[in-house]
C-alpha cells in the first residue's frame, strides 16, 4: 500500500443541515454510479485516493470548499447512498468518525464473508496505515476519523482525517493499495514504503520488517522530507472565494459554453424541463468531477460554482438547480442501464468541450461580479445556507456581467 496524498484544511464545526445531506448523498450516488458505469471500480477507488478529487466532489456537493467538514460529511454522504446498494455496485464504505471509525474491522469482516476477500489481511491494512498516521509520523495530528473504501475486487482506499488543537486545523490523509493480477487466487495486498526495499506479502511472516520500517519511518526520515514526495493539498484558512482561488481560464470557458454558446451537442439536455443555462453551469462541473483527468483537480473552489456552499460562500446552495442536476443524471443512469446511454453521453461531452473552448479563452476580473450575481438571483433557484432560505434582494445590482470574457 501506499500513502497517496493528504491535505490540509481549517477546522470548521456545525452539523450538515438535512436539506443538503439528503441531496449530498443523492449526488454522491449518482456520480459514483456514471464512474463505475464508464470507468470501473478501481477507478473510483483510485479517484477517493486522491485529496484534490477528493476536495472538488466536496465542493461540487454544495460543502464549504475549503473546510475540514467536506471529510466527514461526504464520507457519510457516500456511506448512506452506496452500502445500501453495495451487493450490487461493488463498493463498500466501512468506518467514519468517532466511534464509527472503531466498527471497521467488524465491517471488514462482514464483507470478507460476503465476497470471499480475505477480511484479517484488510483489516491489517486498515490498522497499519492508521498506526502510520497517528503514531509513525508525528506531525501533531491526532486521528479523529477512519474510513475504509474496498471494492468487491480488493482494490481500497483509506481515507482519515486529524485534529490539530494548536494550529486550528485538520489534515487527511489518503491510503491506496496496490492491485495485483494474482489477487483472486492467493489474496494479498503489497506495502510499497518509502525507501523500505522490497515489496512484501502482508500476511506473510517476512513482512514482518516491511511493518517495523512503516511504523519507524518518522524516526529515520524528516516528516517534511516524506510529505513533500506525496501529493499534498493546503487549503487557505478565508473562507469566501477568491480570484485566486480559481482557474480564471477554465472557469470562465466554462461559463461561456454553458450560458452563451450552448451548442447543438446539447440537443438532448436543452430538450428536459427545466434544463436552462444555470443547470447546464452545474451539470458540466459535475461532469467535469466524473471525467475530468487529475490534473484538472488543483483548484478545488471552482466546483463550487456547481452549487454554491452551505455557508454562502460562493453564494447560497441553489437548491433546485441541485435537484436538477440530480434529475438529470439520475435519468441517464437508469436509461444507460438499459442500454441508452444517449444522455450519458451528452454530459461527458460537456467536459470535452469546455476543455475544447478554453484553447483560446481570455478570462477578465469580472470575477467578483459573478458572485455578486450568482447571490443576488440565489432565490430564483430556491438558495438555501444554513441561516435559511435567500430572499429577493431590495436592491438588486444593475448591468452585472456573468461573462469572465
Amino acid at each position: 500500500m501506499k500513502r497517496s496524498g493528504t491535505a490540509d484544511l481549517p477546522l470548521h464545526y456545525g452539523a450538515v443541515p438535512p436539506w443538503l445531506a439528503e441531496r449530498m448523498a443523492k449526488l454522491g450516488r449518482a456520480i459514483t454510479e456514471v464512474i463505475l458505469m464508464e470507468y470501473g471500480k478501481a477507478d473510483y477507488i483510485r479517484r477517493l485516493s486522491e485529496p484534490c478529487w477528493f476536495q472538488s466532489l466536496g465542493a461540487v456537493m454544495g460543502m464549504d470548499w475549503h473546510s475540514s467538514g467536506i471529510t466527514t460529511s461526504v464520507l457519510g454522504a457516500l456511506k448512506k447512498a452506496i452500502n445500501p446498494l453495495s451487493k450490487e455496485l461493488g463498493i463498500y464504505i466501512c468506518g467514519g468518525k468517532g466511534s464509527h471509525s472503531r466498527q471497521v474491522p467488524n465491517e471488514l469482516l462482514a464483507i470478507g464473508e460476503q465476497t470471499g476477500l480475505n477480511a484479517q489481511q484488510l483489516v491489517r491494512c486498515s490498522k497499519l496505515s492508521a498506526k502510520v498516521d497517528n503514531t509513525a509520523i508525528q506531525d501533531g495530528f491526532q486521528l479523529y476519523l477512519h474510513s475504509f473504501i474496498v471494492s468487491n475486487e480488493g482494490e481500497w482506499t483509506v481515507i482519515q482525517q486529524g485534529l490539530n488543537d494548536a494550529t486550528g486545523t485538520a489534515r487527511r490523509y489518503h491510503w491506496h493499495s496496490q492491485q495485483i493480477e494474482s489477487f483472486v487466487n492467493e489474496p494479498h495486498t503489497a506495502i510499497c514504503g518509502f525507501q523500505a526495499g522490497n515489496i512484501l506479502n502482508l500476511v506473510d511472516k517476512e513482512a514482518a520488517p516491511s511493518r517495523t520500517g512503516i511504523l519507524t519511518l518518522s524516526n529515520n526520515e524528516s516528516p517534511n522530507e516524506l510529505l513533500a514526495e506525496i501529493n499534498h493539498l493546503t487549503m487557505p484558512a478565508h473562507h469566501e472565494v477568491q480570484a485566486k482561488d480559481v482557474d480564471l481560464k477554465r472557469l470562465g470557458a466554462m461559463l461561456w459554453l454553458t450560458h452563451e454558446k450552448q451548442p447543438a451537442d446539447f440537443e438532448e439536455l436543452l430538450l428536459l424541463e427545466g434544463m436552462g443555462p444555470r443547470t447546464l453551469q452545474s451539470l458540466a462541473l459535475v461532469s467535469e468531477v466524473i471525467h475530468g483527468t487529475s490534473t484538472r483537480f488543483k483548484d478545488p473552489a471552482r466546483f463550487a460554482f456547481a452549487h454554491g456552499g452551505k455557508d454562502g460562500h460562493p453564494f447560497p446552495v441553489p437548491t433546485k438547480v441541485y435537484d436538477e442536476t440530480i434529475d438529470v443524471l439520475h435519468k441517464a443512469v437508469e436509461k444507460a442501464k438499459i442500454g441508452q446511454s444517449d444522455k450519458l453521453q451528452a454530459i461527458k461531452k460537456l467536459t470535452e468541450l469546455a476543455q475544447k473552448a478554453e484553447d483560446n479563452f481570455i478570462p477578465n476580473d469580472n470575477f467578483e461580479q459573478l458572485i455578486e450575481k450568482e447571490r443576488n438571483e440565489s432565490w430564483r433557484y430556491g438558495g438555501r445556507t444554513v441561516m435559511g432560505k435567500e430572499k429577493p434582494p431590495s436592491k438588486r445590482s444593475k448591468g452585472v456581467q456573468l461573462r469572465l470574457f
